[in-house]
């Protein structure tokens, strides 16, 4: 990993002819923000002094607190391949603070990084893999995208049936520019649907590089004349996009998931890790499946997961183990999709893990069996419950859940759950077309 110094940074700008800076930062809901400045306000940038208007956020500030400070995370400095290469773009991920040099509650970025602190006070170290999905669609002649798309293509199609091929390719050269260790890319199992997996690091690393991975995408999906897009489910009938989250744990460089000699060569802690997450579940789902769209992926029939139960061997549940272990062994969550904040998501995953490992808590018999084709009395006799069924559900476990609030902090659990029911009733009270083809012609 690399460690750049203020040094650093002052040679690079010069070196690389960088003439502007965009310091980046995220709302509560995981939209990029940024304020860009001339490298004339550098040593402005570096000495933390860059201010914005946090009133104009969704989810920060009230008016009479509005000032906001960027400070720069140097080992983030990017210059942007796609961009001009003379007078380049360059980016910094910033954590926001408060005017008294306090960091502010309501950063996503910052919330991570207080339950990472947690986990390291303990000796642990989170490491995170993602697998990002995301459709390559059309775009309308004036540019305006659609969710539409010739190619027919399917699970690792190659060209011509994957028309995505070239597209996907650039943004694997441009992320690895970036410096992402890009581990594979392929098409996916809808028409025009790609996912592209880049390797493990640490929660706040991760979640960084989940930021960059949807900006670059988009981006270079654009300049090949189409639109990416991470929406979960943009057509019925398909497979939605997820975002699988692979977690571990390091303790003393080891992973303390691993146990070759315990059953299913997985260690107590994974258990206790594994029995944590199943426990705050329905409380987190609001946070990692956050849009009403979220809950139309979450159905049968279509690989998301719907139950709350966990295998080692069957894809049909909440949780996998996937087969490798050593220092591979990892507890794959699959519920999560990449509408989520990944500051959010992980900061709730992680730390209802860690409640599992602190408490020792157990979790049920594992199901190895498809539990789609289970009987309603087979689901209850192994304790089988639903995910929530939509994003009113989850928002009302979301509010239940004391512990999910103590993570997120009273600022952003508030304006996070005020925010979920208003997209809730603005969702119930639209009429669909699907309402207009069922009745108008007959009621």
């Amino acid at each position: 990993m690399r460690h750049y110094t203020k040094q650093d940074i002052y040679r690079l700008v010069e070196e690389e002819d960088v003439e502007f800076i965009r310091l980046q930062f995220t709302d509560i809901f995981g939209n990029l923000k940024n304020v860009a400045v001339t490298t004339s306000q550098l040593e402005k940038v570096l000495d933390n002094e860059c201010m914005f208007d946090g009133s104009s956020i969704e989810g920060y500030a009230r008016i009479e607190e509005s000032d906001m400070y960027l400070y720069p995370e140097l080992d983030t400095f990017e210059i942007f391949p796609w961009r001009p290469q003379q007078g380049k773009v360059a980016r910094f991920l910033c954590d926001v603070y408060k005017p008294d040099g306090t960091p502010f509650e309501g950063d996503p970025r910052n919330i991570l990084k207080k339950v990472v602190k947690e986990a390291e006070q303990l000796g642990y170290t989170f490491d995170v893999g993602p697998e990002c999905e995301f459709f390559l669609f059309d775009l309308k002649e004036n540019g305006e995208p659609t969710n539409c798309s010739k190619e027919r293509g399917g699970y690792f199609d190659v060209g011509p049936l994957d028309s995505g091929e070239n597209a996907r390719r650039e943004m694997v050269l441009t992320l690895e520019e970036m410096g992402f260790e890009i581990e594979s890319s392929h098409h996916e199992v809808a028409p025009a649907q790609h996912e592209i997996d880049f390797k493990y690091d640490d929660a706040v690393k991760t979640a960084d590089n989940i930021m960059t991975f949807r900006m670059a995408v988009r981006t270079i999906a654009k300049r090949h004349g189409l639109h990416a897009t991470f929406m979960p489910k943009p057509k019925y009938g398909i497979n939605g996009s997820g975002m699988h989250i692979n977690m571990s744990i390091k303790k003393d460089g080891k992973n303390i998931f691993d146990n070759p000699k315990g059953k299913l060569g997985l260690s107590e802690d994974a258990y206790h890790f594994i029995a944590g997450l199943m426990k705050h579940m329905e409380g987190i789902t609001a946070i990692t499946n956050p849009i009403v769209n979220s809950y139309k992926r979450l159905v049968p029939g279509y690989e998301a997961p719907v139950y709350i139960a966990w295998s080692a061997t069957s894809r049909s549940p909440l949780i996998r183990i996937p087969s490798s272990r050593g220092i591979n062994t990892r507890v794959e969550l699959r519920s999560p999709d990449p509408a989520a904040n990944p500051y959010l998501a992980l900061a709730v995953c992680l730390a209802a893990g860690l409640d599992g490992i602190k408490n020792k808590l157990t979790p049920p018999e594992s199901v190895d069996k498809n539990i789609v084709a289970m009987t309603k009395e087979e689901m209850e006799q192994c304790g089988i419950k639903y995910l929530p069924a939509n994003l009113k559900e989850a928002t009302i476990a979301l509010e239940q859940s004391g512990f999910i609030k103590n993570v997120l902090g009273n600022y952003i659990f508030t304006k996070y759950v005020q925010a979920k029911k208003e997209e809730w009733n603005q969702y119930i009270i639209q009429v669909s077309q699907w309402e207009i083809d069922q009745y108008l012609h007959r009621i």
